[in-house]
């Protein structure tokens, strides 16, 4: 299916949205729950699967919608579609703190791979799947990185990362062990595979999770400083304990409650 050209301008520092301009019959597809606004002209079609494969028939319909299924994602998406005269603007807004990258599948080969949840918009035609790691190790202990996502096509497509986003070449052969849930993308070429970090000690107590993913060149790597479920785990541990009762601690709970009560 032909990608639609898209122009686009990312606003913002920390906590950003894109805005993509479309001409007249030009659509962009967006994940659900991440339009921002749109301007009047563009009308909003819920389609099953991704969009990418409406003249498939219903086979081609299911296995967009499966592929998103299986890497946790809702099974339909929203296309957003310019019927007006002249061009028109639609914005994606980024789930929480952090950068949105723009990829131009064209100049990757014409695919990308991205954690599951790293998917924010794209030009109508691009391609949802799923890509699967196909080592043993990171098979069975790839937690984050063993199901990934695939974009394919030749038109743009955005991703949102956690924090501060770095873009790295990877040389013939050079290595590069990360956190798993710091992996944003990387191109197909780079090879990926899960480690454990070592010794007994350092698994239990050294707070940095048990697996590494080891990613070896070359190619192109996306990395985040926060990762999204690590910057919940935190929230979640810092959130105070409500209280139980029928006292004013248990009636508003958590921090209203603690102020209410007097807690430190």
């Amino acid at each position: 299916m032909a990608m639609d050209v898209i122009d686009y301008e990312i606003h913002g520092d920390d906590m950003q949205f894109v805005e993509i301009e479309l001409d007249p019959e030009e659509a962009a597809v967006g994940e659900a729950g991440s339009m921002m606004y749109m301007e009047d002209g563009i009308t909003m079609d819920t389609v099953f699967g991704d969009g990418s494969a409406q003249q498939g028939g219903i086979f081609g319909k299911l296995m967009g919608a499966g592929k998103r299924l299986i890497t946790g994602e809702s099974l339909f998406t929203t296309v957003y579609i310019n019927k007006g005269q002249g061009k028109k603007r639609v914005a994606f807004a980024a789930p929480y703190t952090g950068k949105i990258i723009p990829f131009d599948l064209s100049k990757h080969g014409g695919t990308m791979i991205c954690q599951k949840d790293a998917f924010l918009c794209a030009a109508k035609g691009v391609s949802l799947g799923i890509a699967f790691q196909k080592k043993l190790g990171a098979g069975f202990f790839g937690g984050e990185g063993f199901i990934m996502q695939k974009l394919e096509g030749d038109g743009m497509a955005f991703a949102h990362c956690g924090g501060t986003v770095i873009e790295r070449q990877l040389k013939p052969g050079e290595v590069l062990r990360v956190d798993t849930g710091c992996v944003v993308a990387y191109t197909p070429n780079v090879d990926f595979d899960i480690q454990f970090v070592g010794g007994v000690k350092t698994a239990l107590f050294g707070g940095e999770g048990l697996f590494f993913a080891v990613l070896q060149g070359p190619g192109t790597i996306w990395l985040q400083s926060l990762p999204f479920a690590r910057l919940a785990s935190r929230i979640f541990a810092a959130a105070p304990v409500s209280k139980g009762g029928g006292g004013k601690g248990g009636e508003q709970g958590g921090l209203l409650g603690s102020i209410f009560n007097g807690d430190d």
